[in-house]
């Protein structure tokens, strides 16, 4: 879905005001590298840009109108003077950067002006990013290039010098709810998204994923056993959740929203029902809040958190989570 300027300022305003002002000031460098976290609004915002360099009809002198010739075929890809790079397979090959130069070399089909952008910059082999040097090294006045990574650290510091940075930030919560729930996600799950990515793209998949709609379910049966019957609670590790947490990052991602359940009673008991993100299930969490002392959830916060230090030093997860599992039992009544 393509987004307006107003809307991906809401996501980024730091980088679109610093934009805004080299639109307006005529200061547009020669090449931009746009690094942050997966589904930050990188591309779009490119994309953005792109459109207000080719816009025939300008709002407000810096925003693309999005209904002109131009910008609809930038919008689909198919703008003569817009090129694109992405990895072929695993890499960007030097054969990729060099068919680019080539298409440079050409006058511009319909104006003097070109962009470029590359997907994944990090991932040039060391002769792509030579040759990319070679092109940066003699900008064309009238060519802007658009390098997107989540990794700068990567890139050959040669390349990063020849560069406008700009840092793209983690997304707010706020600003995340908001856009999942524009998109059609369910605004009672929206902000328990929100607290486990900071990309869009990320919550968007969580949002469909069967397993981490199970996920869900598994986490808060185990809570539930563990305040009503912590005896029987080796009985459901070992029988579900086993069984749908197998890999580490499976495991740690299930840790991540029993923590959450835990900070949801907190929340509670601070007497600030809207920040819990288990919406759905607030009537059952007020239950078990009024049964809790604020003491013993921030010991059972602390035992989850060790739990997740100790799986990054690779401790056995079975023997983990059944130690963790003791701990979130202590102070119990039926302990």
């Amino acid at each position: 879905m393509v987004k307006s300027w107003d809307q991906l300022e809401e996501l980024q305003p730091t980088v679109l005001k610093m934009l805004k002002n080299s639109v307006l000031k005529n200061r547009i460098a020669h090449a931009y590298l746009l690094e942050g976290i997966r589904g930050t609004g990188k591309r779009e915002i490119g994309l953005l840009i792109t459109k207000t360099l080719f816009c025939d009809f300008l709002i407000e002198r810096y925003k693309p109108c999005e209904a002109c010739h131009n910008c609809r075929r930038i919008n689909s890809g198919n703008h003569p003077d817009v090129h694109k790079v992405e990895p072929d397979g695993l890499s960007i090959k030097k054969q990729q950067i060099q068919d680019l130069q080539g298409e440079f070399a050409k006058k511009g089909v319909e104006s003097s002006r070109k962009v470029y952008m590359i997907h994944h910059a990090d991932k040039m082999s060391v002769s792509a990013a030579n040759s990319l040097l070679k092109f940066l090294e003699e900008p064309n006045s009238q060519t802007v290039a658009f390098l997107v990574t989540e990794q700068p650290q990567q890139l050959l510091p040669t390349i990063l010098s020849r560069c406008q940075i700009l840092p793209f930030r983690p997304l707010s919560s706020r600003a995340m709810i908001n856009q999942l729930v524009e998109n059609g996600v369910d605004s009672r799950v929206a902000p328990l998204l929100a607290q486990l990515t900071n990309s869009l793209d990320e919550a968007y998949e969580l949002n469909v994923d069967d397993w981490f709609a199970q996920a869900q379910k598994i986490v808060l049966k185990l809570y539930e056993v563990l305040e009503k019957n912590p005896l029987e609670a080796m009985v459901t590790l070992q029988g579900d959740w086993f069984s749908h947490f197998k890999d580490k990052e499976q495991i740690n991602r299930g840790l991540d929203l029993l923590l959450l359940i835990f900070k949801d009673l907190l929340y509670i008991q601070l007497d600030k029902q809207e920040q819990i993100v288990f919406k759905a299930e607030g009537e059952r969490l007020k239950q078990f809040a009024l049964k809790a002392s604020g003491r013993r959830l921030s010991d059972q916060m602390s035992a989850i958190l060790e739990a997740k230090r100790k799986l990054g030093a690779n401790m056995n997860p079975q023997l983990m989570m059944e130690e963790l599992v003791l701990k979130l039992q202590e102070g119990s009544s039926f302990v």
